[in-house]
C-alpha cells in the first residue's frame, strides 16, 4: 500500500507542479501544504482535475469538485486513490 500511495502521490505532483507556476518550490510543496496559498488557482484547479482524469481514468463526481478536494497533494491523492479503486 504505501508504495502505491508513493507512486499515486508522485503521479499527482508531476501534474500539479506545472500549474502552479515558476515561483513554486516543489520541495516545498509536502503532502498538507495548502496548494491555494502555494499558487493554485482556479484555472489551474480545473486543468489539474482534467489532468488526473486523462491519466488515471477516472471522472470526478460533483460531490468532489470542491476547493477542499483540491487544496493539498494528501486530499487530492486520497480522491484518486478512492476513484480508481471504484
Amino acid at each position: 500500500m504505501e508504495e502505491t500511495t508513493t507512486a499515486l502521490e508522485q503521479a499527482v505532483r508531476e501534474i500539479l507542479l506545472p500549474l502552479l507556476g515558476p515561483s513554486a518550490d516543489p520541495a516545498a510543496i509536502g503532502p498538507d501544504t495548502d496548494l491555494w496559498q502555494a499558487g493554485l488557482d482556479s484555472l489551474g484547479s480545473v486543468s489539474l482535475m482534467a489532468g488526473l482524469e486523462d491519466t488515471f481514468d477516472i471522472e470526478f463526481p460533483d460531490a468532489l469538485l470542491t476547493r477542499e478536494t483540491f487544496s493539498t497533494v494528501g486530499r487530492i491523492v486520497a480522491a484518486v486513490d478512492s476513484l480508481v479503486r471504484s
